[in-house]
């Protein structure tokens, strides 16, 4: 929430609010019915007070409920960003990094976007992450020293893309 109460902008690329769309879509109409389908099946078996299929059905149904709130929330908020909006001066969102640890030698690159599109195995890291936080705004050949819970970090900025 933003300091006037009001729900935070949430900035997604054209490509993931379509599918959080399909998701939605597909939870509403394949995923409410299927999970009615099990509580629907349960209920035959009998008594409801100790009918676990029953119980594990309605914890199913509730989990289901709280993802399609969830991706609601989300896309009533989703504003769509584009790269080539962007300036390619500094790191922004969208930003494609390329870093040397200073410690190891090792080179790394990273996609910064935003946290609902973050996704560490494709290298796609959270501008509100630490590591997102202190590269936003730098440049090439800055380097940046970032406090994670493993410790610090020290990165040299080798090349920023869109």
């Amino acid at each position: 929430m933003s300091a006037d109460g009001m729900p935070e902008t949430v900035y997604l690329t054209r490509e993931r609010l379509v599918e959080m769309e399909n998701e939605l879509r597909d939870l509403k109409l394949n995923g409410r019915k299927s999970v009615a389908g099990k509580i629907a099946e349960a209920r035959g078996h009998g008594d409801l007070s100790e009918n676990a299929e029953y119980d594990a059905a309605k914890e199913e149904q509730q989990h289901l409920e709280l993802r399609i709130s969830k991706l609601e929330l989300t896309l009533a908020r989703a504003k769509i960003i584009d790269a080539k909006d962007l300036p390619n001066d500094k790191i922004y969102i969208l930003t494609r990094v390329k870093l040397k640890d200073m410690k190891t030698s090792e080179d790394f690159e990273y996609l910064l976007v935003s946290p609902e599109e973050s996704n560490f195995e494709e290298n796609k890291i959270s501008v509100t992450s630490p590591i997102g936080k202190a590269l936003l705004g730098r440049v090439k050949g800055d380097t940046v020293e970032i406090k994670v819970p493993a410790g610090m970090l020290k990165y040299k900025i080798l090349d920023i893309s869109r």
